[in-house]
């Protein structure tokens, strides 16, 4: 005999303690006389779970659902918008998802300090009357009618690129800085917008060919092979006539014993305008030398702009200089103590890994061992073996026989 209970839609106003209170007396009846009880007839349960009561008012509890006509309209979207403003300012006893993921991340409210070059940007009605009278300008040209209703239109990269660099360019690369850690790393609680656009080419292979000097360039993050990066490359801007600029070449990720510091691969100061052989060379250039068995390195290029000439007494290197611990280098350091005269104005970097050009620079250049970092792997864990092995692979007995190679119960 089975008893079912069943919750009609006129028990809607009933008072739930009163039901829970028949329905245990009614379980405990059926349990004396042995019957037993489904609960698949109950028509709800979360009805008799107890929820605790909330730490205080609800938002909009005091809204009659019943009578929503009588709500006071918005009337307009920007006056929604108002109140929906002045209601995220009122803070509540409940604790939004932001907050939680802000609580996890302390350091996030840190305000960041912008260190870069300042920015004058045209007036918004400048950039409007500009933009009206290329329209113009292109609705007045046939040719170009024509070619974009016979779809032969053909738009200069050059162009584009131009007009990239102009416009969001500098923000895209700040993104794509943050994005590699490059801020995080040589200028922590601080960053800048690339306002200067800087072109790094290497030489590799054959330099009359186009492919091989564009395979050869520096980007934002783009690899290159260790041996492309073998000598200097060239590096161009563009700079004002009487202006002073130095450029840094810095590794965040290089260092063979403390993770913080860096290695200083090339230092060229007081350089007069874009004239780079003309400038200063406090430390001349070294290939990247990734160690083997770590990975990909970052490999950064900052240009600062000067103030006025800097003396560089300090920071100079002997030539040559293939000792690392001559080389070892803090860009923030190094910015702190000539803050005043220099200002980061661009940067571009590369990443790099080992390869056969990275040994014959430890072995001829640094005149050290190459060290070789190597994962060592735990052994492969198997559990107590069966005495019966009941679904187990064919092969289940090769997991524990006393050899160098192992199925490890694969199915063949």
């Amino acid at each position: 005999m089975t008893l079912r209970f069943r919750l009609s839609l006129g028990f809607r106003k009933t008072n739930m303690a009163l039901l829970c209170k028949a329905t245990q007396r009614a379980l405990s009846i059926t349990g004396d006389i042995g019957v037993n009880i489904s609960a698949r007839g109950l028509g709800t349960t979360a009805s008799l779970r107890r929820r605790a009561p909330p730490l205080g008012p609800i938002p909009n509890e005091d809204i009659d659902v019943r009578d929503l006509e009588s709500l006071e309209k918005y009337g307009s979207y920007p006056r929604y918008v108002r109140a929906a403003q002045e209601a995220n300012k009122t803070s509540g006893w409940w604790r939004t998802y932001r907050q939680y993921i802000d609580a996890e991340n302390p350091e996030k409210d840190v305000e960041l300090v912008d260190i870069g070059l300042p920015f004058r940007r045209a007036s918004r009605l400048q950039e409007v009357r500009e933009r009206n009278k290329v329209m113009r300008e292109n609705k007045l040209n046939p040719e170009l009618e024509r070619a974009t209703r016979l779809r032969t239109l053909q738009v200069p990269l050059e162009r584009v690129r131009a007009e990239w660099e102009r416009t969001s360019g500098p923000y895209h690369i700040r993104r794509l800085a943050e994005h590699y850690g490059i801020y995080r790393d040589l200028f922590p609680s601080a960053f800048f917008v690339p306002r200067v656009m800087m072109r790094v080419q290497y030489s590799h292979g054959d330099a009359d060919t186009d492919a091989c000097s564009a395979s050869a360039a520096v980007h934002y993050g783009n690899q290159l092979p260790a041996a492309t990066a073998a000598a200097p490359p060239k590096v161009t801007y563009e700079a004002e006539e009487g202006s002073l600029w130095t450029l840094l070449l810095t590794s965040p990720d290089e260092h063979l014993q403390d993770g913080n510091l860096e290695y200083i691969h090339w230092l060229v100061g007081n350089i007069p305008g874009n004239s780079l052989s003309s400038g200063q060379e406090v430390c001349h250039y070294l290939p990247p030398f990734p160690a083997k068995g770590t990975g990909f390195h970052r490999f950064v290029f900052v240009l600062f702009k000067q103030e006025a000439a800097i003396n560089y007494a300090d920071d100079s290197r002997p030539s040559p200089c293939y000792s690392l611990k001559e080389r070892t280098f803090k860009t923030l350091d190094f910015y702190r103590k000539h803050q005043d005269l220099m200002t980061p104005a661009s940067l571009a970097f590369f990443q790099s890994q080992w390869d056969q050009s990275v040994t014959n620079t430890f072995h001829q250049l640094l005149n050290m061992r190459e060290p070789v970092f190597e994962y060592e792997r735990p052994p492969v864990y198997h559990p107590p073996q069966r005495k019966f092995p009941h679904r187990q692979p064919l092969r289940y007995l090769d997991r524990y026989r006393d050899g160098k190679e192992h199925t490890f119960g694969k199915r063949y």
